[in-house]
């Protein structure tokens, strides 16, 4: 999703150790990076968005290559990097991960909601879904698009159209289509799917389990809040979770207004067993906030 960054374009001991082992030469991490990964208590499949971190790998100013960056993850602790297409799929299968959200072929105001974007899609996720599966990665991202003057039940009613067409195909491959739910008061003006209740409706009108939700933690709280309940309450329908903190999508840490902990053990007790992206802008050194914001999630 796109905050102030946009993930598309972008593409304390334990943070007192991290930032130590984040200024170590990267073929001398390995052993103090095994230590850590060996604190992880392994109820939490983690995950990292890899466009919130993209400046330690892109540009002028890089500092690794992605698969350093890779590597680093996997010696966190974490299984997954991920909000990744083809070309950098190689990488993480390399560094022993898999991609835990992958890439899909819409984007965030073009998607399900309008049929006439459905001939166009279907074919695109056609090619895209058989690719996920053969590398055995779990889930494709998918979006409503924005509404433009639409109604809430006329692009419902649109998406479910269209999504009943792709999740035959989702179901043939074992690959969950993940639509995302997006704040549309901050970050994504006029965005269709902003609400839960919204995107639960849209998976009992599918009726498939190959359509999940993807419940962004930040998203959601900005625009309704209430995340403990409405976990407890529709946690079959959320495929997959995103982190980051409120305001400003940065380090989950006491600067902001929710208790990940909490969060966390709430998804545990509901008996998921997905994955958690962070997906937070960093203010600080991007690795040490990394390992720290996994570890506060580390429950």
């Amino acid at each position: 999703m796109k905050t102030s960054m946009s993930r598309r374009s972008a593409l304390t001991t334990i943070a007192g150790s991290a930032v130590a082992l984040s200024a170590l030469p990267l073929a001398s991490r390995g052993l103090a990076a095994d230590a850590e990964r060996a604190r992880l208590k392994g109820n939490i499949h983690h995950s990292a968005s890899a466009w919130c971190y993209s400046k330690l790998f892109s540009g002028t100013n890089a500092t690794m290559t992605f698969e350093d960056f890779c590597r680093e993850c996997a010696r966190m602790g974490l299984e997954s990097v991920e909000l990744l297409g083809p070309d950098q799929w190689p990488a993480v299968k390399k560094a022993g991960l898999t991609c835990a959200m992958c890439n899909g072929p819409d984007n965030i105001p073009y998607g399900w909601n309008r049929v006439e974007h459905h001939d166009d899609l279907l074919p695109k996720f056609e090619k895209a879904i058989p690719q996920v599966a053969e590398l055995g990665f779990p889930n494709i991202i998918t979006f409503s698009g924005n509404r433009k003057g639409m109604s809430n039940e006329e692009g419902l009613e649109n998406c479910v159209k269209g999504l009943k067409r792709l999740v035959p195909l989702a179901e043939k491959h074992n690959v969950t289509v993940c639509l995302e739910l997006l704040n549309s008061k901050v970050d994504h003006k006029d965005y269709m799917a902003d609400h839960s209740a919204w995107g639960v409706e849209l998976c009992q009108r599918v009726g498939s389990e190959r359509l999940k939700l993807l419940y962004d933690i930040y998203h959601m709280q900005i625009m309704e809040g209430d995340i403990v309940r409405t976990i407890q309450q529709h946690h079959q329908y959320f495929g997959h979770y995103h982190t980051g903190g409120i305001p400003g999508r940065h380090e989950i840490d006491d600067t902001q207004e929710l208790h990940y902990p909490a969060v966390m053990r709430a998804i545990l007790a509901s008996g998921y067993k997905g994955f958690v992206g962070q997906e937070f802008v960093p203010r600080g050194e991007p690795l040490a906030a990394l390992q720290r914001c996994v570890e506060i999630c580390d429950v």
